[in-house]
């Protein structure tokens, strides 16, 4: 019994870091991809890409391997460099297994493996990593290298449609105000993203990126990054074992040398390090959080005394919570049901639970669907904006038995429960649109299903011992970012531009920002508005200087006060 599989590594992006380090004032070291590390890229490919053969005593294996930059290597270490490589290499010893087949239309080269005895095996096996801080570092992990094209050609699209994130990148390119942080990220790798990524490298950031989501990487956005130079750790369909392994990854650089900054969504970059690394919060300048989810856990870190580094607070800017939590999930949720279920949305009887600004987005989106929108809620003030906004307001004890699609939106836990469950209507969907996978107890419908049914990736039909089924998109995790590509490319450049902002924030003003949760100032909040008006064709009055000294404003603003609401 012996496997075939392909596994794709990037010569292209070795070859680009050491054209880089050749120009570069502090050269870093790149970790190449040796025979032994391909025991860590055990990936399920699909049938064309995956294919299982019976041959007795014979293994062949496509791997790629730079042989060109491993004999420079070596010749620096035979002529005595005061700072040889650190990564791990092939040695000839090994490179004699290798019969390698080139194509001068094919950049990746094939090496195949023949009939290798049991003690060579082993010798192929044995971890030859860079390892840091107990940390085997590879330079990458993602699905499919040979996806790049296509990512390019998504990056380019979104380009387009995020004004605001590409003028920060025409405005603050050329002054380099990043140069020196070291970024690692924990986001879901999308094409939105993936621009912010490249703003990020080209205001002269290193950034390294892993995903916080096991289900929502777009893996041809993955593999453009790669290609582009950047240390992507993440392919969709990752256990939550591999997701930690990917962030893991992301702590340290190639040089050896750990983050000094972090971008975080859910917390879950920031709680590793408080955990595992807590040596390193004292290079740490700060992190800026993505979501409501992230800055609960924050905060309760905070008032236990346990947050170590500064925090910027970017999902309450007004152009975050105000634009991506409603516009943009309003939209994207609709997406992911549909992609998931192809099911109606008119006629339906919609169940959201929580009424915030994710809440507020969807339930607009649903009722202009056609949908008998139905909101619980536990804050007096949100359940009254509900009721005045036209919408059925009602326990979830109730609303179980009544519901056909339910939507959690709230980024708390145990939101619908298994005495809930029992009580719904046959095949009644379950949707979450907060965060993580606990708002749905996903734990007890795995637990009391007597069949679980795949349908289709991520759509699974849990069968009930009451004669009833639930459908179960993205197995509870956030269905638009899982079951679709999440929100539009537009409303992430609102939320992207305050994420450059706030690490602009925090490392020219380093010390400046005590260890605490912090907001971004109001006239960055308007910077980032301001930023898209264009884009829409939306022209501004200007204050007169009557006016201006009547409303004591000045005429360039802030607009607001701190504390105004919208």
């Amino acid at each position: 019994m012996v496997q075939k599989r392909k596994l794709s590594v990037n010569l292209a992006y070795v070859q680009q870091q050491q054209q880089e380090e050749e120009g570069s004032e502090n050269p870093s070291t790149p970790s190449i991809l040796t025979p032994s590390k391909a025991k860590y890229f055990r990936r399920q490919f699909s049938e064309q890409n995956f294919a299982i053969q019976k041959k007795t005593m014979v293994q062949k294996r496509k791997l790629s391997v730079n042989l060109d930059y491993v004999q420079q290597q070596q010749q620096q270490e035979e002529e005595g460099s005061e700072n040889p490589p650190t990564p791990s290499i092939l040695t000839p010893s090994k490179a004699k297994y290798f019969r390698r087949q080139f194509s001068e239309q094919n950049f990746d080269e094939e090496i195949t493996i023949n009939r290798i005895d049991d003690e060579e095996k082993e010798q192929i096996k044995k971890p030859l990593l860079l390892l840091i801080d107990g940390i085997e570092k590879l330079p990458y992990k993602i699905a499919d290298i040979n996806l790049a094209e296509l990512g390019r050609k998504a990056l380019s699209m979104a380009e387009a449609e995020m004004p605001g994130v590409m003028r920060l990148r025409k405005i603050y390119a050329p002054k380099k105000p990043l140069k020196g942080v070291r970024l690692a990220g924990c986001l879901h790798v999308t094409a939105q993203t993936g621009v912010m990524i490249e703003t990020f490298r080209a205001l002269g950031a290193e950034v390294q990126w892993s995903s916080c989501n096991p289900l929502s990487t777009q893996d041809h956005i993955a593999a453009a990054l790669v290609k582009a130079g950047v240390p992507i750790y993440a392919w969709k369909g990752e256990t939550e074992e591999e997701k930690l392994w990917c962030i893991d990854q992301t702590i340290y650089f190639a040089d050896g040398q750990p983050l000094n900054a972090i971008l975080d969504d859910g917390c879950n970059l920031v709680r590793v390090i408080h955990e595992k690394y807590l040596h390193l919060t004292s290079v740490i300048h700060g992190s800026s959080e993505e979501t409501t989810a992230g800055i609960t856990k924050l905060r309760k870190l905070f008032k236990a005394n346990k947050l170590k580094i500064p925090i910027i607070n970017v999902n309450e800017c007004v152009t975050k919570s105000k634009f991506d939590n409603n516009y943009g999930c309003g939209e994207s949720l609709i997406d992911g049901i549909k992609r998931a279920t192809d099911v109606m949305i008119g006629g339906k009887v919609v169940v959201i639970v929580g009424y915030g600004h994710v809440g507020k987005g969807c339930a607009k989106s649903l009722s202009g669907h056609g949908a008998r929108v139905i909101i619980t809620e536990i804050d007096p003030i949100c359940a009254l904006q509900a009721a005045m906004d036209g919408y059925e307001v009602m326990t979830m004890a109730e609303a179980c038995k009544i519901g056909q699609i339910f939507v959690s939106a709230t980024g708390s836990t145990g939101l619908i429960r298994g005495e809930h469950i029992m009580e719904m209507r046959d095949m009644a969907i379950l949707c979450n649109i907060g965060s993580g996978q606990t708002e749905i107890d996903v734990v007890w419908l795995k637990a009391n299903a007597i069949k679980i049914e795949n349908i289709k990736p991520q759509v699974d039909i849990y069968h009930l011992s009451n004669g009833r089924a639930i459908i179960l998109p993205a197995d509870g995790r956030v269905v638009n970012l899982s079951c679709a590509h999440g929100n539009p490319s537009f409303v992430m450049s609102n939320s992207f531009s305050n994420q450059i902002l706030a690490q602009i924030e925090l490392f020219t003003k380093k010390g400046q920002y005590a260890i605490g949760i912090h907001t971004l100032p109001k006239i960055l909040d308007e910077e980032v508005a301001m930023a898209h008006l264009d884009y829409l064709g939306v022209k501004l009055d200007k204050l007169t200087p009557t006016q201006s000294a009547y409303v004591d404003l000045e005429p360039s603003g802030p607009f607001k006060p701190d504390y105004y609401r919208y």
